[in-house]
């Protein structure tokens, strides 16, 4: 481990785990042969899996699931609250009991092209790709390519992984 990172005792790194400097992770799980970029945040029951790729300058909020093989480009963004708020309705600021994590899953295989925002209580379906600067609103199905604010389907990927066009 580096000098210049903040990894807390209770993360759980997986074999041959590679992580650049000053990245930032606590109570998260990050699976064997990833490569974590610097200026990553992944924060508490946070979930990487194997074999993923993390682009620099990453935030991974609590409740979200990376399963493996995924690829998340540089100044991706996700998000875990639906109605977030800075106090709570006695004007005090919120803490964890006041607000509910909305779970996010990226799904193996998938995608997500650099300064993308994933907003929370979705998916991102198998092999699916999102382009660079999307806004990711609702669920996107296995194979999708999607761009654009919000996020719309632009096509799909066929089996042969060759790219098919959405009005076929």
């Amino acid at each position: 481990m580096s000098a210049y990172n903040a990894i807390s005792e209770d993360v759980k790194l997986g074999a041959n785990v590679r992580l650049s400097k000053f990245i930032n992770l606590y109570g998260c799980e990050v699976g064997e042969e990833t490569k974590i970029g610097a200026f990553v945040e992944i924060q508490k029951n946070a979930v990487v899996g194997k074999r993923c790729k993390i682009s620099s300058h990453t935030f991974i909020c609590e409740g979200v699931v990376i399963e493996d093989n995924v690829f998340i480009g540089h100044g991706v963004t996700f998000t875990n609250d639906i109605f977030p708020r800075a106090t709570a309705r006695d004007g005090s600021l919120q803490t964890e009991v006041d607000w509910k994590v909305e779970r996010t899953v990226v799904r193996k295989g998938a995608s997500i092209g650099s300064g993308a925002t994933v907003l929370s209580n979705l998916s991102i379906g198998e092999n699916a790709i999102v382009g660079a600067g999307s806004v990711v609103t609702k669920d996107v199905p296995a194979n999708a390519i999607v761009a654009g604010n919000p996020a719309r389907i632009l096509r799909y990927i066929d089996q042969k992984m060759e790219i098919s066009n959405v009005n076929r």
